[in-house]
Parts: C-alpha cells; structure tokens; sequence
C-alpha cells in the first residue's frame, strides 16, 4: 500500500507540473504551486523530485517506455522487423481513451513550453536517451547474442529517432489532431518508414 500511494503521489505531481508547465511556461511555476496542485506540501514534492523541471519526467517516461513492452517476440526469436515495430509505435501512440488523449495533448503542451526553457529540454533529452538504451536491451534479448551489435543499436536508435521526430513534430501545432491524419501515430508511421528501413536487419553476424 506504501509503494502504492507514493508512486500515486509521484504521479500526481507529475500531471500537475506537466499542466501548469504546459498552460504557463516553467518560469512562472513554482515548486510549491505544483505540490499545491497536487494536493500535498513543498517538502512532499522535494522528497520525490530535485528540481520543479525533474517533476514532468514520470509522465513524459511513462509515454516513452509504454511501447518497449509491446515488442513482439521472445527471447532469441531474432529482431523484430521495421513493419513490427511500426505497428508497435502506432498503438503505443493511438491514445484509447480520454485519460490518454488528455495525457497527450499535456505532453504536447509541455513540449511546446521546453522549446524556451534549456531544464525542461534536458529532461525530454534524457528520457529520450533512456529508452533507446532500454530499447538496445529490448532488442539484444530478442536477437540472441549472434546478433550483430551494430545492427541492434542503429535499430533501436532509428526507432526511437522516429517516435521523438513525431511526437516533436505533432506537439509543434497546438491544434494538432490526437487520431488520424497528422496525429502522433500518423507522423510516427511515416517517420518509421523513412528511417527505420535503412537499419532492417539483414544478418545476425558479429563479424
């Protein structure tokens, strides 16, 4: 119940930085006006998070490692090809209901607001980097160690090189559609098929 509430409480402050960020820039936000939101003390929101700008990361690394789990394949069945993991960015980026779109249309928001603000750019760099690591391991376990390392990483950097660009480029109209045409699975479908295609993997040799 413990970790429970506090990974509740994690999150809580999360949304609420990701909103006030989002409706107001990171400069006019205090670390105070984000615990207030959330329903708890300044000295709560410094046990969870060092900075006011460290606070988003729950919910932007939320979105970005969602689609690591839906991979296909077991361990040793070889790496999944571009059209698989496609398909996984899209349903990883068709939000299935309104706590979803909502959670996106945050992230846009909060995007947009990182463009003038270097903390909040840091944060987005990081998880960013932090998932394509996550996805070079995601990658390496399915191909079985044969696998060419080199392949792997550029894989792996290709497909989370497409969901950033994506994501990136939707959240930059404010107005951007959450499903169809120009929504983030749309631009991700086509940014995967541009960049992933030149990484597909042709051999499992480590020579």
């Amino acid at each position: 119940m413990t970790e429970r509430r506090k990974a509740g409480t994690r999150r809580d402050l999360a949304r609420a930085a990701c909103r006030l960020f989002a409706e107001r820039g990171a400069d006019a936000t205090t670390a105070e006006e984000i615990a207030r939101q959330a329903g708890v003390g300044l000295r709560t929101f410094y046990r969870y998070f060092r900075t006011k700008e460290d606070a988003v990361e729950p919910m932007l690394a939320d979105g970005a490692h969602r689609w690591l789990a839906l991979i296909p394949g077991g361990p040793e069945e070889g790496l999944p090809g571009p059209e698989a993991l496609r398909e996984v960015a899209v349903t990883a980026l068709t939000p299935k209901d309104a706590e979803a779109t909502e959670a996106m249309r945050l992230t846009g928001g909060l995007l947009r607001a990182a463009d003038d603000d270097p903390a909040l750019r840091t944060v987005w760099a990081r998880i960013n980097l932090d998932a394509e690591h996550r996805l070079v391991a995601v990658l390496a376990e399915r191909a079985g160690p044969e696998a060419d390392p080199l392949t792997v990483r550029m894989l792996a950097a290709g497909a989370a090189g497409a969901i950033r660009v994506a994501v990136e480029q939707w959240a930059a109209r404010p107005d951007g559609p959450t499903t169809g045409p120009g929504s983030p699975s749309d631009l991700v479908a086509r940014s995967m098929l541009r960049l992933t295609g030149a990484v597909a993997p042709e051999s499992t040799s480590t020579e």
